[in-house]
């Protein structure tokens, strides 16, 4: 059994850190603890077995969205034994301090979406508004399209007309340059 001891410094303060750490530790069956100190940093004695702290060491490196460890200061030593689990050491009004900072990043984050809401709304009724006007220049260019088909269809009425016209005009023709023909003698 070893004991870890180490100086985790960057984003690391007000940020769930410790939660985390504390997860990791139990996870690994660890007795310690995990604190805040003045100057910035987080503190972590973990006692467990040597290739288990390896794990560890690489677990509480965390960079996410609120999280961001820049440096790991590591000590081993021989496993002290002096406590029978792990937990996170709290200062006296911290727990209150930070309901109260939740509180307000809450209330910041509820008026950020009614405000997301409030103009939301406003483009929706833009948006609304456009698609009408879209949908009356759409029944316009309808309307349109029925006048040019209703014109189209009594022009090929009158094209017809006019076509059978000559037709009947050319047949007559027709008719009487076989009767002229027929009458020379020539067909």
């Amino acid at each position: 059994m070893k004991r870890l001891t180490a100086y985790v410094s960057g984003k690391v303060q007000k940020t769930g850190y410790r939660a985390k750490v504390t997860d990791f530790a139990r996870a690994l069956g660890f007795k310690g603890f995990v604190e805040n100190l003045d100057d910035g940093r987080v503190r972590i004695v973990a006692e467990g077995e040597e290739d288990r702290l390896k794990w560890f060491e690489e677990a509480i490196d965390i960079k996410n969205t609120l999280i961001q460890v820049s440096t790991i200061e590591r000590e081993y030593s021989s496993a002290v034994g002096d406590v029978s689990k792990f937990y996170k050491l709290v200062d006296k009004g911290e727990t209150d301090s930070r309901l109260d900072t939740a509180a307000v990043h809450l209330k910041d984050l509820i008026g950020a979406v009614n405000n997301l809401g409030d103009k939301l709304g406003g483009k929706l009724d833009t948006m609304i508004e456009k698609q009408d006007h879209l949908i009356t220049g759409q029944r316009e260019m309808i309307d349109l399209q029925h006048d040019l088909l209703d014109e189209v269809k009594e022009s090929r009425k009158d094209l017809r007309g006019y076509l059978d016209q000559r037709f009947e005009k050319l047949e007559d023709e027709v008719v009487e340059m076989r009767a002229a023909l027929r009458a020379k003698g020539i067909i």
